[in-house]
């Protein structure tokens, strides 16, 4: 009787240890589904998600309009910057407390007002150029996207008979965090500081800004004021801050531009 008390206990073990085993592959087949989809997401698909969460970004954040001194002066800063690759460029400043500028690879460069209250215009133009470096290398895209497969298997994200999926108001949210906040290799801003050199340079603008931002956030880190989350995201390590300072310094004098000044001293 006792053997039988086991034989049907070890039976039952089994049974449930099935049950659930079915239960959790079935749930990765089905995750794992739905990041093949999204995985296979076209161009059009992906710009769709990213203009949606641009939108969502614009709508969630206090944008300022038109006649704004802070509108009307990245607008004077930007004139004739009008796309990057083909890709048609769009800017907005978003009136918050946050140190941060991005881009995001529909075009659309959001700039906060305090990154703008902290930079001289030479600056800022520096920072928007290397933002635009890393849409054009792909970076923002590729960030998107990994975000993107990312809610897939968590959330369902994918596409459906040809047509992206509709995101939940918690999924824009996510997607559009990832937009604000990605953190990208050493490899990676490198490759923007020189793209957005590149982008500066034949817009017609002078890319001694990047450098000169570059030496700001430094200087900022060194007084041990808080860091930003921009400075978060951009700068990995100190020594590694004054290698990219010299390398873009050093492509400035190469091409024979001439520092701006940044002081009423300098400028007399």
């Amino acid at each position: 009787m006792k053997g039988i008390k086991i034989f049907l206990s070890i039976l039952l073990m089994s049974t449930c240890f099935s049950a659930s085993a079915q239960f959790n592959l079935g749930r990765a087949v089905k995750g794992a589904s739905k990041a093949v989809k999204a995985a296979t997401l076209t161009d059009k698909e992906m710009a769709e998600y990213v203009k949606e969460s641009v939108e969502w970004m614009d709508t969630h954040n206090k944008v300022c309009d038109a006649n704004d001194p802070y509108t009307l002066r990245l607008n004077k800063l930007t004139e004739g910057i009008t796309e990057a690759d083909g890709i048609p460029l769009n800017f907005k400043v978003y009136d918050v407390i946050d140190v941060n500028a991005f881009a995001c690879p529909d075009g659309s460069v959001r700039v906060f007002s305090s990154l703008m209250d902290i930079m001289s215009d030479d600056e800022l133009l520096g920072i928007i150029g290397h933002e635009i470096g890393h849409v054009m290398k792909h970076h923002s895209k590729n960030a998107f996207k990994t975000q993107l497969l990312s809610d897939a298997l968590k959330d369902g994200v994918a596409s459906t008979s040809g047509k992206a999926a509709v995101l939940t108001d918690s999924q824009l949210g996510n997607l559009g965090s990832s937009l604000i906040n990605a953190k990208f290799s050493q490899k990676q801003e490198n490759e923007a500081d020189d793209c957005g050199y590149d982008f500066l340079k034949a817009n017609g603008k002078n890319p001694w800004g990047m450098v000169m931002a570059f030496e700001k956030f430094q200087k900022m880190e060194g007084d041990g004021g808080a860091k930003s989350s921009y400075m978060d995201k951009m700068f990995s390590s100190h020594p590694e801050t004054a290698a990219r300072i010299k390398h873009m310094t050093e492509r400035c004098k190469k091409d024979g531009f001439e520092r701006p000044a940044t002081t009423a001293e300098e400028k007399k």
